[in-house]
């Protein structure tokens, strides 16, 4: 089959690769009908996820149609189209029994490696790195998946592709990136990051009861998005004090939450911590840019929330742990309980309250997928989302 391969930072190819094998009772194949390009992709395509092998098939964000049964599962038949959670959990251990997911304790082989960096192990995710199973990801003509009892959802008829497909993450995420503000009727939540995620915290921060949405990016085509469609106060930080204006806005109080969908990429062109955290990646006395922690814990107002869904991979310099613990911030994070959400969310797509396909901008095919990474890592012509469609 065709799947794009990662070979090295910044190296990326469509390979014929073997076809995917029933290994467990619980498995199926999925022929994958349609796969997106994440921005936690690129953290691997810039070299910052630890751990990867040259010859990893990348995406955790698919669907497709069941074409072959482990003797074991159940919940599915030959024929569903399914969407997948890039979170492989079990659904029957401490943590999932919890809906804590992404924190399962039996979907990660590479456990006692990532227990050894980070204290304990969490779930196994498809298509990243070698701390988190090495499993093999959706970019690519078919998938193993595994733990299929538990997770990937039956698609109701009528529901195309591009409206369900980002239920297998960035929907959930944005979601559960909006909940862990504990938003009431009428507060005001700034998003800094209008790529994909940034949209579906705006879209989620609405639908969850917000009175005000303010978000900061400095591309464009994503502003314009945040604004026309998402109905956000939009300002290009490159343009604006955002400290300042965040205060304007929220008669200096600051607003109630603050979400990071940016994560450990974060530019802050033209600031001075940006700029020493792009020299300490550079040359390795650094494993993350977290200029956007520091502004957030900043803006936010004493006694409010921090939500974190953005990607962090090591050690933040200088996050600013006085002014967290000073103004009694309450700081939520971690991967998406993918499976958690994904019924309430379809049924909202099903009742027509929300469209995720909105911010598709790219469609193509696997052998474009090289192309598509460049595309979406420099944001050229317009790009903020690329869907993939592995057989036509």
């Amino acid at each position: 089959m065709k799947a794009l391969v990662w070979h090295h930072r910044y190296k990326m190819q469509c390979d014929t690769v073997p076809d995917p094998k029933i290994l467990a009772p619980n498995d199926m194949i999925v022929k994958v009908t349609s796969t997106a390009i994440c921005g936690s992709d690129l953290h691997i395509y810039d070299g910052y996820a630890p751990e990867m092998e040259s010859g990893d098939i990348l995406g955790h964000e698919f669907m497709g149609e069941v074409v072959e049964l482990g003797n074991g599962v159940k919940k599915h038949k030959i024929g569903d189209r399914v969407v997948v959670p890039f979170v492989i959990a079990c659904g029957h251990c401490f943590y999932c029994e919890r809906q804590q997911m992404s924190c399962c304790e039996n979907t990660n082989p590479d456990a006692p490696k990532q227990a050894k960096l980070m204290g304990h192990a969490t779930a196994g995710l498809y298509g990243y790195t070698h701390l988190l199973g090495g499993y093999s990801g959706g970019q690519a003509e078919y998938v193993r998946v595994v733990e299929a009892d538990f997770g990937p959802t039956k698609i109701p008829e009528g529901i195309p592709d591009e409206s369900a497909l980002f239920l297998s993450d960035i929907f959930p995420t944005g979601w559960m990136a909006a909940k862990n503000c504990d938003i009431k009727p009428g507060d005001t939540v700034a998003i800094w990051g209008c790529g994909p995620v940034g949209q579906m915290c705006i879209q989620s921060a609405w639908l969850q009861g917000a009175g005000q949405v303010i978000a900061f990016d400095h591309i464009p085509e994503r502003l314009a998005l945040a604004k026309n469609v998402g109905k956000a106060q939009v300002f290009n930080f490159l343009e604006c004090d955002v400290y300042e204006e965040l205060n304007k806005l929220t008669k200096n109080r600051g607003p109630d939450a603050v979400i990071d969908a940016v994560g450990a990429e974060a530019h802050g062109m033209g600031s001075a911590d940006a700029m020493v955290d792009a020299v300490k990646t550079a040359t390795g006395l650094g494993t993350d840019r977290p200029h956007v922690w520091r502004e957030i814990v900043k803006c936010v107002r004493p006694g409010g929330m921090v939500s974190v869904p953005g990607v962090y991979f090591g050690y933040g310099d200088k996050i600013p742990i006085g002014t967290i613990v000073g103004k009694g911030l309450t700081i939520r994070s971690g991967q998406t309980h993918v499976q958690k959400y994904m019924d309430e969310l379809l049924g909202m797509i099903v009742a027509g309250r929300i469209d995720p396909s909105f911010i598709i901008t790219h469609r193509g095919t696997l052998e474009q997928g090289p192309e598509f990474y460049d595309t979406f890592k420099d944001k050229k012509d317009g790009c903020i989302k690329v869907v993939m469609h592995p057989h036509g």
